[in-house]
């Protein structure tokens, strides 16, 4: 493959056609994850796109493939995710250019300090006659595990909700304040908290967490007068999604009206699910199947850069079966014999673009 690296810092890959000037098939992952980390999520599929163009053992195809290492994704120093296939899709503008790490450095600027032109992140733009975007990725659950099979394709990826949640009471000593004189903003929030497991256990397809709650004064024997709970709440269908996280928020307000707390919401992420292309879908699941593996169609909780590159190209996404169903996690790990799967179904995969490509 002939190699560069774009001014988003992505190293691209390109393999080429059996002519010139042939449209491509993009192929990636992100290099990138998060702190204390497994060795897996993303550069697997790095690696597998590179591995997939070494089994081609130099034969060639009517499309040039581009094999893509996205330089971030999962948003950790900057707040903002996708950053590389942003580049890709043409969606980098100058508020993320300005977004700042915890110093205080831009994007742009960590963008030049790395030998890079961030002025030149336009060139990163890909062309319009792209064939589609394949993504190989660990699933970072446990359903393929649960079901004893290697691989799964993605049908979408769930859109999100995320609301921080604020109840307020009174602080006050917490030996000297009768309990049916509290107003204790933690103990509300607690009661929330259940409420909220409970209904999403209630809806098919939805899983909703609070995994974060900052608790002032924070003190072992004051009455919290204070408490922030974030809310996370996921569906591949936006309506069931939107519609649960009004419920949420009225169980809220329920709880601070009846506790005598006050209650307040502001959403930091609204992000619609995003349907994978039903064409490459079934041609994924029909290269799976005649590879000689069960076909089992699964939606995506986590975020993928297959999100973004969805909206410049069609895209689609094989999971791999993630062993305890850990990710984000030093134990992360895969089975070799699946990494053979995904290889074997890749190439059954270029083989029909192929076919589609002669007809």
């Amino acid at each position: 493959m002939s190699v560069h690296v774009d001014a988003a810092g992505n190293i691209r890959g390109c393999y080429p056609a059996t002519r010139p000037g042939m449209p491509r098939l993009f192929i990636g992952s992100h290099l990138d994850t998060v702190p204390r980390a497994g060795a897996f999520d993303g550069v697997l599929g790095v690696v597998l796109a590179v591995a997939l163009v070494k089994c081609l053992s130099e034969r060639r195809f009517k499309f040039q493939i581009e094999v893509v290492g996205f330089s971030e994704e999962e948003g950790v120093r900057f707040g903002v995710p996708f950053i590389g296939s942003r580049a890709l899709a043409g969606t980098v503008d100058d508020e993320l250019l300005n977004s700042c790490d915890g110093d205080g450095v831009r994007v742009r600027d960590a963008i030049r300090a790395f030998g890079l032109d961030p002025s030149r992140i336009g060139d990163a733009r890909v062309d319009d006659d792209a064939i589609g975007y394949l993504e190989f990725h660990i699933e970072q659950g446990p359903v393929l595990e649960s079901l004893d099979l290697p691989l799964g394709v993605v049908q979408a990826i769930a859109g999100q909700s995320r609301i921080d949640v604020v109840f307020e009471g009174k602080a006050n000593h917490a030996g000297t304040t009768p309990m049916n004189l509290r107003r204790d903003a933690l103990a509300g929030a607690a009661e929330w908290i259940c409420r909220v497991e409970r209904e999403a256990q209630n809806t098919r397809g939805l899983v909703a967490t609070v995994g974060r709650l900052d608790v002032q004064p924070g003190a072992g024997n004051v009455i919290a007068g204070h408490a922030l709970a974030s809310l996370d709440v996921r569906h591949a269908d936006d309506a069931i999604r939107k519609q649960a996280a009004a419920s949420f928020l009225a169980g809220a307000n329920e709880i601070a009206t009846r506790r005598g707390l006050s209650v307040s919401w502001e959403s930091r992420l609204d992000q619609a699910s995003v349907a994978m292309d039903a064409s490459l879908v079934e041609s994924l699941g029909q290269s799976v199947q005649h590879s000689g593996y069960p076909v089992h169609q699964m939606v995506s909780g986590a975020g993928h850069d297959a999100m973004i590159m969805a909206g410049r190209m069609p895209a689609a996404m094989l999971f791999l079966r993630s062993p305890g169903g850990v990710s984000h996690h030093p134990d992360e790990t895969v089975r070799p014999e699946d990494v053979a799967a995904a290889l074997v179904a890749g190439k059954e995969f270029l083989e029909k673009l192929e076919e589609s490509a002669l007809s």
